[in-house]
Parts: structure tokens; sequence; C-alpha cells
């Protein structure tokens, strides 16, 4: 059987770093690893292929050479997926969707011949079989969480690894918190289940042997949710690691609670961390009790993120406008926490109440749900009616982008993030990072609008933090995204794909 993975464009977002990867002649920040998972689970003598939208075109000659079209995607890829499908079905190819959006819509919403909800260890076998004998059942859901001893090396032969910036490694899934508009803990669980250190080694070991060396991504919903096998999974990491010349860079999230665990720090450090996204939100207390995300209450939020940053690792950070408790004063507040925070990279999105989500079905309990949502925090639409005000909402959310990711404002946090945390290793060469170097000195320095802060940033980088230039002209382009993408929510002009 011949069967076509497709994995549908990811939209314009802060979270695509789409005008950041033109620099290195990439065309997707990371490739789809639920996609890549699934392969590895189906049968052998399958002949499977692979088209991820955001870096190839999809061609209907691919779909023709299909018995079967298994689409994976995010509920924020619903458009784009929905278009797939209906492509798909017109030219008579049976369609299997899963992934995170099988838990956000409907069955008939997703227009599919089949749909997978829940991880897909348990029920390929089971599916396969039964697209093999024409006797495929509309819903596959699995009945309870597996464990990720059952989790396959992902068959990294169905990409070109080039086109991305960053490869993707799973240690674990599922977080033990419970905050109330997190989707995560409703698909995944609120108990983490890990990989054994084998495991994650020999995905490693693959990346290694495939010619990696750039940065990869732990894409744990929580990296320290058991922290417990957390270290001991990083022992494992940090022996890696020096044996094969630190190699590579790692970015993970994890919660904030990391701040309390000095020895964890260490550990993460040792094994070559050099980023953690926390979801941190807010810095009113009030939200965040109310929206039950209370390990980031009763703690100094800043002294936590400068605690991290202090170890080498550079905090990126998430925030939410749009609580039920935000007051006016919020968009004031939030500008200058994250001035004082020195978070280069500020994820600042609107409140969307996800389905399935706790936040969710209590809105709808108080008859203030608009709609399903599209997944996209950053458009300006808001799937439910807020207690603020919702003209002063969108109007206080559009000042903060402005303000943050202004050249002065950014270039600012990023001097104070490179006087708190300096590097540990320094980064692998590669050609990819030289074009981007030297794009930057042309796009930002010779024909950008700010050139004048671009070259004192530049100058400052290089007087002062000589040890972290690399780090710094990263910083530099990463800027650059976040600046054009803020101009165009500021205009009202972020993509969509028609449905």
């Amino acid at each position: 059987m011949n069967v076509l993975l497709i994995y549908p464009r990811f939209p314009d977002t802060y979270w695509s770093f789409r005008y950041a990867l033109s620099f290195q002649g990439k065309r997707a920040a990371q490739p789809p690893l639920g996609l890549l998972t699934v392969a590895a689970l189906l049968p052998a003598s399958w002949n499977k292929r692979l088209i991820d939208v955001s870096v190839e075109r999809l061609r209907d000659r691919d779909l023709a050479w299909a018995d079967v079209a298994f689409i994976s995607g995010m509920h924020v890829q619903e458009r784009e997926l929905i278009s797939i499908v209906r492509r798909c079905r017109a030219l008579g190819l049976r369609t299997v969707v899963g992934g995170p959006i099988t838990s956000s819509l409907a069955h008939a919403a997703l227009e599919c011949d089949h749909v997978v909800i829940g991880e897909a260890e348990d029920l390929i076998d089971g599916l396969a079989a039964d697209l093999e004998r024409g006797t495929a059942r509309p819903l596959y859901q699995s009945a309870e969480r597996p464990g990720l001893e059952r989790s396959p090396l992902p068959d990294l032969s169905l990409i070109r690894m080039q086109r991305y910036s960053t490869m993707t490694v799973q240690c674990s899934r599922g977080c033990p918190f419970s905050c109330e508009f997190c989707d995560i803990i409703e698909i995944y669980g609120r108990r983490p289940r890990t990989k054994e250190p084998a495991q994650v080694l020999a995905e490693l070991d693959q990346l290694y042997d495939a010619g990696w060396h750039g940065p990869v991504f732990i894409v744990d919903d929580n990296f320290i949710g058991n922290k417990v096998r957390a270290r001991l999974l990083l022992a494992a990491m940090s022996a890696w690691q020096k044996a094969h010349d630190y190699t590579f860079r790692f970015i993970t999230e994890a919660s904030i609670n990391l701040a309390d665990d000095p020895v964890l720090l260490e550990s993460m450090r040792e094994a070559g961390f050099a980023s953690v996204f926390l979801g941190i939100e807010t810095p009113d207390e009030s939200s965040l009790a109310a929206t039950n995300k209370l390990q980031n209450t009763r703690r100094d939020l800043l002294d936590s993120v400068a605690t991290i940053q202090r170890y080498g690792i550079e905090v990126m950070g998430g925030f939410i406008l749009g609580f039920d408790t935000d007051r006016e004063d919020i968009f004031d507040r939030l500008v200058e926490f994250i001035q004082k925070s020195a978070i280069p990279i500020a994820m600042v999105g609107l409140l969307q109440a996800m389905p399935g989500t706790q936040l969710f079905r209590r809105l709808s309990r108080e008859g203030r749900i608009v709609d399903s949502g599209g997944g996209n925090n950053m458009d300006c639409h808001l799937n439910f009616r807020p207690r603020m005000n919702a003209e002063r909402l969108i109007e206080g959310y559009r000042s903060v982008l402005s303000r943050i990711y202004a050249s002065e404002p950014y270039y600012r946090r990023v001097r104070s993030y490179l006087s708190r945390c300096r590097p540990q290793y320094r980064a692998h060469f590669s050609f990819a990072n030289l074009r981007a170097f030297i794009l930057s000195l042309v796009r930002q320095g010779i024909l950008g609008r700010s050139r004048a802060s671009y070259w004192k940033f530049v100058a400052t980088a290089a007087t002062r933090h000589p040890r972290s230039f690399g780090t710094a002209m990263t910083m530099a382009v990463m800027g650059y995204h976040f600046q054009v993408m803020t101009k165009r929510v500021l205009a009202g002009a972020l993509d969509s794909v028609p449905i």
C-alpha cells in the first residue's frame, strides 16, 4: 500500500520564525515529528512518502501515487488541513486525519474518511490492518495513554534535514499541572510519561549519524514534569554530549519551578541546554490564581527568570492577554515586566478558549463562547466574550507588541540578556549561519530602517560580549522576524488559507 503523509502549512505567526529562517536559507523551523513517528509505526511493507507543505508543494501527482493519505496537524492548521482533505477527496483519495486537531474538532468538521483520536502507538496496527482489508472504521480512539517505551525511532529518511533549522526529539508527554486554558493536559494527561534514557540516546545517535550538527528541540510539554526521570535522562545526555564534543544545543519547554532546583539547572547546563521556553503568562498574580497557574504564584517571577538565565540558559517567555481578571493597567505592566526580565523572545498572544479545555467548558456554561477559534492567538480574533471591552483588549494587545518589538526596546532586552546569560558552548560553524550573518549585515545594517539601532547593538555585542557574539547576531535576526510579524499584526495583514 502507498501512504502519503501530509503536514499542512503552518501559518505565519511569531512561532513560524519565517522571516528569520530566510536568512539561513531554511524553509521551516522543525520537521513534523508526529508524522515521522507514525511512519515508523506503519507496516514495513508499505511505501511511504511525506510532504511537509511548509517546505514543498503538494502536487496532484503525489496524491495520484497514494492509496491513502495520512494528514496530521494542530488546531492552528485547521484551514489548510481541511483544504487538503477536500483536495484529496475530490480525487477519490481516502483520508485519515490525526494529531492534536482531532481532540479539538468534531469528526464532521474535519470532513475526512477516518479520524484517529489519541496517541498512535496503540492504534496504528489495527488501523493499518483494517485499511488493507478495506474495513476501516470512521473513528479510532485510544482507550488509554500508551507507555513511551513503545514509541519507535522516527523515520528521518522521509525528510531532507537541511530544509529545517532545528531537529526534534520527544522525551516525555504530559504535564503535572492543571492550567485552565491548556489543552496539553487534556490530550496527554497530567501524569508525565517518559522514554527510557537509552531510547533518547538512540534518537540522538540517529541525528548525529545522519550528519546533523545544529540545535535540537526537546518538544516535551514540560521537560521537568517528572523531575526524577529528568535527572536520570540529563546525566545520560551529558555523557553523550561530552563524547560527541557538544554537537547539539538543546532547547525545551518547562515550568517556572525549574528555578527552584539548582541541581536540575546545573544538570541542564552540563547537558548543553541553551534555551528553555516558560509559560509565564502574566505578571498579575490574581490572573494566575484565577486560571489555576498556581506554580507561577507565590514567587518573584523576575527573580525566577534571572536565576535560570544565570545558568547560561536563555529564557523564552509565553504571555497571554485577555484573562477575566485583567485590568486596564495590564498592558503597561506586561511591557514593564518583559523589559525588566531581559527575555528577548517574548511570545505575547490573546487568550484562546481551546475546545476541550477547562476554560472552554467554563465559558460555554457562562454562555460566552463565540466559536471554536482558529488556534492562532495573534490574529486578533477572540472566540469568546472577554470581561474587558473587546476593542480595548485588542487595542492594548497591539500596543504591547508595538512597544516590545520596536528596535530600541528589543535590542535593550538582548543586551541585558547577554550581560546575564553567557552561553556555555560555542555553536558549531555552519554555512547557514555564515549566510545569516552576511544577510543580516545587508538587510538590517544597510537596507533596514533601524540601521542606527542595529549598528549600535552589533558594536556593543562585539566589544562587550565577544564570546556571545554569535548569540547576539542570532537574536538580531530573530528580531527582524518579530518586527515584520508585528507590523503585519498591527496592519491586520496576517495571512490565512481559505477553506
